[in-house]
């Protein structure tokens, strides 16, 4: 540790309200990690969005929360 920040922070992701737009989606339990990662791909590649947050639940459901720049808006919305 250097510079006397915590280990695991990241620098530049201050983001100001408003300039993200955040898309829920949750992955039925059931769907094996590859699939679920092949859907994840293609929301990236076809609308913009990237990965802000991932929990896999003791069932096996998959609560994603994906976020791209509000700039994208006219991009298609997540459809899983």
């Amino acid at each position: 540790m250097t510079g006397g920040r915590p280990a695991g922070t990241i620098d530049g992701m201050e983001a100001v309200a408003g300039e993200y737009e955040f898309a829920p989606l949750r992955i039925p339990p059931g769907t094996s990690r590859s699939a679920a990662a092949t859907m994840l791909s293609l929301q990236a590649d076809t609308g913009g969005w990237e990965l802000a947050r991932l929990q896999l639940h003791a069932d096996g459901t998959r609560k994603v929360i994906l976020r791209r720049r509000a700039r994208l808006s006219y991009l298609p919305k997540p459809h899983i």
